[in-house]
């Protein structure tokens, strides 16, 4: 359904925001959120009838620590993305539990006035026009590192990971989607959002878990080498 979208002009010039601290959102990568406020459960009602879009924004780093802060003063970041609702399920005692999937990063503008509970921002998508174009810079990405140093990251972690679909994943979802779930902190994350191509996310990727490789074998004692 994402591919409805295929440039700056296809999209509205405000939307619907979601603040959400740790939280990123790329094209074509899918994030799953389990909505409970009552405010943004208004703001899915408002999306689901309007094309079933809202974007992903984090708070800005001087907002308070909270994970999705209250009312409609905080400061939020100058680039989030743009997701629609492709899953959408009610549970018996309330939340919702929604996937977006993510159509293009865009540029915050003003907030929009409103009595709506939810925030809204004037959208500029121009600067991430490559952001339609599927699969830009896949060749670009060294991909042979990217499985090593994600297999090295799990095993020091001690998880598992269903690698039959790493595997089989193509380069910019395997980059997206490793950029959504990965663990780092608000900033890491939104280096990771707005980094320039898929070859800069893929090298920030390698560089976030091999730093925090070094930091581990280096608190311990041992050597990389």
């Amino acid at each position: 359904m994402t591919d409805l979208y295929n440039s700056p002009e296809d999209l509205p010039a405000a939307l619907p925001v979601f603040p959400l601290r740790g939280a990123i959102l790329l094209p074509r990568a899918s994030l799953t959120l389990n909505v409970f406020e009552p405010r943004y459960l208004a703001l899915v009602d408002y999306a689901l009838a309007n094309e079933r879009l809202m974007g992903v924004v984090q708070p800005a780093g001087n907002a308070e620590s909270a994970e999705s802060p209250k009312g409609k003063s905080f400061p939020v970041r100058p680039v989030g993305c743009l997701g629609r609702i492709t899953v959408f399920n009610e549970t018996d005692d309330g939340p919702v539990i929604i996937s977006l999937t993510g159509i293009s990063r865009f540029s915050v503008g003003d907030e929009v006035d409103s009595d709506a509970p939810f925030r809204l921002f004037a959208t500029d998508f121009r600067l991430y026009a490559d952001d339609f174009i599927r699969d830009l810079g896949e060749e670009e990405v060294d991909r042979v590192r990217l499985l090593a140093t994600l297999r090295r990251y799990l095993e020091a972690n001690g998880l598992n990971a269903d690698w039959e679909r790493i595997n089989e994943a193509a380069n910019e979802q395997l980059v997206n989607t490793l950029s959504i779930l990965s663990p780092y902190g608000p900033e890491e994350k939104q280096a990771l959002l707005e980094a320039g191509s898929l070859k800069e996310r893929a090298e920030a990727l390698v560089a976030l878990a091999e730093m925090e490789l070094a930091a581990r074998n280096d608190s311990s004692g041992t050597s990389l080498q």
